[in-house]
């Protein structure tokens, strides 16, 4: 399987294929000449609008995402982050909405772009603190979308049974094998934050080869033993069997598209998770908090 380029450029890829200097990437950053996000902390620049800019296309910017006379209709695909007890409500509740999961940036890259009429995210602020409000703001005022609550889960490490290797905390990732996300991902994006915040330099772990792409993978290469460690949901390691450490709660919501929202699919979905049944599956998985479910957090007109 061919496995899709990131949405977002770090400056070390930028650099190479700008094949320039990383401190040249900053410099263009600095002048405001290259289109760019900041996402905690960190300088990551939206592929499509790198490659408009490179060939001298007019810079897209976020306003783009209202809709003006002459665009493509916005496409009524959820994207972004993938999440057990969403995936099933989705089909659960008759919403019958197709699912393109592959990252909580690819998806506010595909939403920015109208591909997407729902963005999936699980993006943590750079003060640590929060999720996701900086990242949906930073589209602009012109977003024209609402961003709810779906569930607060608590993620963590996944290990393997009986914790054989004693990880407790990400300071004891420190010689191990570790299976990370794609960049795209927000557990990625978390990963390296609390590795920095624990002194954890990224040459001091071992890395798979390959990034696993679903929260399945992550406890798939730690059950066949290929990793010692990976940072995923408590509900995943449950359900392979597996130790889990946990570390943080964290804030998974669904950036939608004002117009959308009103629309039989995803009222549908909003309609079922206010039933009993929902709220049954998700202490029945578990490492769920739905008692937020549906509540706005953002609304930008």
């Amino acid at each position: 399987m061919t496995v899709p380029p990131p949405a977002f450029l770090t400056v070390r890829e930028l650099a190479d294929l700008l094949r320039v200097k990383e401190r040249k990437v900053y410099q263009l950053v600095a002048d405001g000449e290259v289109p760019c996000r900041k996402v905690t902390g960190k300088l990551l620049f939206p592929r499509q609008e790198v490659e408009a800019w490179i060939a001298g296309e007019p810079e897209a910017s976020p306003a783009s995402a209202a809709p003006v006379p002459g665009m493509a209709p916005r496409r009524n695909i959820v994207a972004g982050s993938h999440d057990p007890l969403l995936d099933w409500a989705l089909r659960e509740s008759g919403a019958a909405l197709p699912t393109l999961f592959d990252g909580s940036l690819d998806g506010m890259a595909r939403f920015e772009r109208r591909e997407a009429a729902v963005a999936a995210i699980h993006i943590p602020e750079e003060s640590g603190s929060g999720w996701n409000l900086s990242a949906v703001r930073a589209l602009g005022p012109a977003r024209d979308a609402v961003l709810i609550c779906w569930a607060t889960r608590t993620r963590g490490l996944i290990v393997a049974p009986g914790n054989p290797g004693g990880i407790e905390t990400i300071a004891g990732l420190a010689g191990k094998t570790v299976a990370q996300r794609q960049a795209d991902a927000g557990s990625q994006l978390l990963l390296e934050q609390l590795m920095v915040r624990d002194g954890l330099a990224e040459t001091d772990v071992g890395w798979l080869e390959s990034p696993a792409r679903t929260e399945t993978d992550i406890a798939d290469a730690v059950r066949t033993g290929r990793a010692d460690a990976g940072l995923g949901l408590a509900t995943v390691a449950r359900q392979h069997g597996l130790a889990f450490v946990p570390l943080v709660e964290e804030r998974f919501d669904l950036l939608v598209c004002r117009k959308f929202y009103f629309e039989p699919p995803f009222q549908a979905l909003l309609d079922f998770a206010e039933r009993p049944a929902f709220r049954a599956r998700a202490a029945e998985l578990g490492g769920y908090d739905v008692s937020e479910c549906g509540r706005v957090r953002d609304n930008a007109p």
